[in-house]
């Protein structure tokens, strides 16, 4: 058999280098600059609505038999047809968790997903929504997160095919999922039907699961909140639209009873799928923001 030519060879090595140099320019991070970051008096009791709304606990949570079993040490594992996924310690503790993150740190990890190494975060972590929470809201939540007792907790990495080369691609993506505007809710409607939008888009990030994907894992919109595949892989999400017209509920009254009690009023279907965890975050919400979370869900049809 021939063997190449040194001048294919030199060739071949040519292309192969400005490939690489290329997805790596391509792949860069793009954080936002400390100077960024207005000033701001945090608000830890808003910080406190905006965890709970974002179920930040469910995802978070760490392992049965985890020696402080109610705070955000993260670590319990969560599958994907992709691959299992540690997520992350959320409190201040500084080896571990979020006690050296900056302001800047913690509002790129959210906008951009980026981690402070510059570190590409996975989409399993929902920044897309997350982004469309104004930078002071950001700064309430870190400012509750920054106040929870620290606990150091070493997870394990995860356990996803070329880790590191699959965490550079994700620069790729986003390049086109971070490209669209992110949600703002339209200017008509009344100041609790607003308020619910924001909630359930932007920090409850309810379309990472309620909207299907496309095949660039790129939620579309066309189906907002139509249902989809569950994202660990197994079954299906239920649509949020029409559910008074499916006879789900019955009105705004109804469906705040439901959020506040889930399964203790008998409703089932708040307690499948991992909605139980939801459920449970959302009942430490003013009784308020659920009800403006029920309005703005009835209003899908």
């Amino acid at each position: 058999m021939k063997l190449p030519s040194r001048r294919t060879t030199a060739a071949i090595a040519f292309v192969v280098a400005v490939a690489a140099a290329s997805f790596w320019w391509l792949t860069r991070p793009d954080p936002l600059p400390a100077t960024a970051i207005p000033a701001h008096t945090v608000d830890r009791a808003n910080g406190e609505v905006l965890y709970h709304a974002g179920s930040c606990f469910a995802c978070h949570k760490p392992p049965d038999g985890a020696a402080n079993p109610t705070l955000p040490s993260g670590g319990t594992p969560f599958k994907t047809p992709i691959g299992v996924f540690y997520p992350q310690n959320l409190t201040p503790d500084p080896e571990t968790g979020l006690g050296r993150w900056s302001e800047a740190d913690f509002v790129n990890a959210m906008t951009r997903g980026l981690a402070p190494d510059g570190r590409h975060y996975f989409p399993a972590f929902p920044y897309t929504a997350y982004r469309a929470m104004p930078v002071t809201e950001l700064l309430d939540l870190r400012a509750y997160l920054m106040g929870l007792q620290a606990v150091k907790a070493v997870h394990p990495p995860h356990t996803v095919p070329q880790l590191g080369l699959a965490r550079r691609g994700v620069g790729l993506w986003k390049k086109i999922a971070l490209a669209r505007p992110p949600f703002a809710p339209a200017s008509e409607g009344s100041d609790a039907w607003k308020r619910g939008a924001y909630l359930v888009n932007a920090p409850g990030h309810c379309g990472e699961c309620h909207t299907p994907k496309s095949w660039l894992m790129i939620e579309d919109l066309r189906h907002h909140m139509a249902g989809g595949p569950h994202p660990g892989g197994e079954g299906k999400v239920p649509s949020l639209r029409g559910l008074v017209a499916r006879e789900k509920y019955e009105d705004v009254s109804n469906l705040t009873l439901a959020l506040q009690n889930g399964e203790e009023l008998g409703y089932e279907d708040l307690s499948s799928g991992g909605m139980a965890a939801i459920q449970e975050n959302l009942a430490k919400l003013p009784e308020s923001d659920v009800r403006a979370i029920a309005d703005y869900l009835l209003s899908l049809k």
